[in-house]
């Protein structure tokens, strides 16, 4: 091949915005330059985004077009040429944009599947998926909290993070997808120092030589030297004592009111967070730009990898936006950032796994 990493790219929920960011970031030609990109869905909607977006105005006739195949060996990875790994999923009599169905929840789950099986067998080198909607594959009869569960399941992993980023702020969570009382009672040693060596190694993976790690306390002003709660005390610096004695550059815990603006200045590489929203918010203010004159959103941007897998996943770090479905407006600026990331995680594995061996 021309030695470039192939990205297996899911089409998320097909009645979502996944379909057509997917078309929108592949028009652009540097995509190809740094990769082989590869659609993981059903070419028959990949092929209704692309009319929409003629329609629009967005693309010329026939200037893109959808090439089917059933093996990735068939691709062409030729720009001009969207390569769809197609999963007969979508009756498109029944199909309707930004409807919540069922069979749209099963279609989105199911390029999911397809994809990990992919990357397991080593046919691509990384995998970015589009939004899915929770409910939509719950109804399917797939009860899954989200895409990170999915991945766990069929990688077997049970030691995994969600890794979030935009530009150089990067977090990573010692838990995500539970209630608040439960995510304080997973604050734990082990727990706590799985996830900063998860942390470590991302950043590596990113290209960061020697990461910096900074660690957010759970409580305010990081308990206050126990005024207000001791989980800094009994589980978060015993964590942090025994990151350092493996030689990782971390410190804390750290008041979770200022680490961010910290992180952003520099003096971090990465933020290991407590739990699901102190990790999303800081993320979503500085990714998700909303213009109050115009009305509408501007940037949507950030990505969400999961860590700990024995592949690399990195996803948008945004819903279906079921609102804006089939209009040929959403923004595909989360998607471009995904596939930055996953191309440097990809070239940065092979070229470890081409040290190990030897060549």
């Amino acid at each position: 091949m021309n030695g470039k990493p192939v990205i297996g790219i899911t089409m998320g929920d097909p009645a979502g915005c996944g379909p057509e960011i997917t078309v929108k970031a592949l028009h652009n030609p540097e995509v190809y330059e740094a990769c082989n990109p590869v659609v993981v869905g059903d070419a028959k909607v990949l092929r209704d985004s692309v009319r929409i977006l003629e329609e629009v105005g967005y693309l010329k006739k026939n200037e893109l077009e959808i090439h089917q195949i059933s093996d990735v060996k068939d691709a062409k990875y030729q720009y001009g040429v969207i390569d769809v790994f197609h999963l007969e999923l979508v009756d498109m009599e029944q199909f309707e944009y930004g409807k919540l169905s069922g069979m749209c929840g099963e279609a989105a789950f199911q390029c999911v599947v397809k994809v990990i099986e992919l990357a397991m067998k080593d046919e691509v080198d990384a995998t970015v998926t589009n939004a899915l909607n929770k409910e939509a594959i719950n109804m399917a009869g797939h009860h899954y909290a989200g895409h990170t569960e999915i991945y766990a399941k069929y990688t077997g992993t049970k030691n995994y993070a969600m890794m979030l980023a935009h530009e150089d702020l990067r977090v990573v969570h010692v838990s995500t997808h539970v209630s608040l009382k439960e995510a304080c009672e997973r604050v734990k040693k082990e727990r706590v120092l799985d996830t900063i060596r998860l942390a470590n190694e991302a950043c590596r993976d990113l290209g960061i030589e020697k990461p910096k790690i900074a660690v957010a306390g759970l409580n305010p002003h990081a308990g206050e030297d126990g005024m207000f709660g001791r989980e800094e005390i009994d589980e978060i610096i015993p964590a942090i004592e025994a990151a350092k004695a493996e030689g990782i550059c971390v410190e804390g815990p750290i008041p979770p009111d200022t680490v961010f603006s910290k992180a952003r200045g520099g003096w971090y590489d990465i933020v290991v967070v407590m739990y699901h929203d102190q990790g999303h918010i800081p993320l979503k203010v500085v990714g998700f730009v909303y213009h109050k004159e115009e009305k509408k959103w501007g940037a949507v941007a950030g990505v969400n990898i999961t860590l700990g897998l024995p592949i690399i996943r990195v996803s948008v770090d945004h819903g279906t936006a079921f609102g804006h479905a089939g209009q040929g407006v959403q923004n595909e600026l989360s998607l471009q950032n995904s596939l930055d990331d996953a191309i440097r995680m990809a070239k940065s594995r092979i070229r470890k796994k081409q040290e190990r061996s030897g060549r």
